[in-house]
């Protein structure tokens, strides 16, 4: 069913807020049909204690393909034993999220990287904000989690398993 047919065949505007995911409902939806994730701003083992390695590191041991797409480390060629992309565009096959660990306001210049992967999510980990890039995906027909922690939110809604 598209996104236009659950909202009930609206026009308009009100459309691509449909993507905007918050309900517990949409989250548990959008785990389930998650099965490859693309990590953008993965960082490396040297930084274990940092969330940019340590939730990608949960979501790998919890089943989930991972995809690392590191922003700094030119040197590294494999993270969590798993080959590096330096653009999510470069990423064979598709995509079903792209897990941010950028700041707010570094996100717009990965925009046309996270536009050209097509994947059928965005999640913007705990403290990342980004309402203008959020509503560009949205109307993309890309669905957007903003603030939330993706490992918190897999570990309370049933891994979709």
């Amino acid at each position: 069913m598209s996104v236009e047919e659950e909202a009930g065949g609206a026009a308009g505007d009100a459309d691509w807020r449909e993507n905007l995911i918050r309900t517990d409902e949409g989250l548990r939806e959008l785990l389930a049909e998650t099965r490859r994730v693309a990590v953008l701003g993965i960082k490396t083992e040297r930084q274990a204690y940092q969330p940019a390695f340590y939730v990608p590191q949960y979501l790998a041991a919890a089943g989930l393909e991972v995809v690392p797409v590191p922003v700094y480390y030119p040197e590294v060629t494999e993270i969590l034993g798993r080959k590096v992309y330096r653009k999510l565009a470069d990423v064979p096959g598709p995509v079903d999220m792209v897990n941010v660990f950028r700041r707010s306001e570094d996100i717009p210049p990965h925009l046309e990287d996270i536009l050209a992967a097509r994947p059928k999510s965005v999640w913007f980990q705990s403290g990342i904000r980004n309402d203008h890039v959020a509503e560009q995906l949205a109307r993309a027909g890309i669905k957007v989690v903003q603030d939330l922690c993706l490992m918190v939110e897999h570990r309370a809604r049933g891994r979709g398993r």
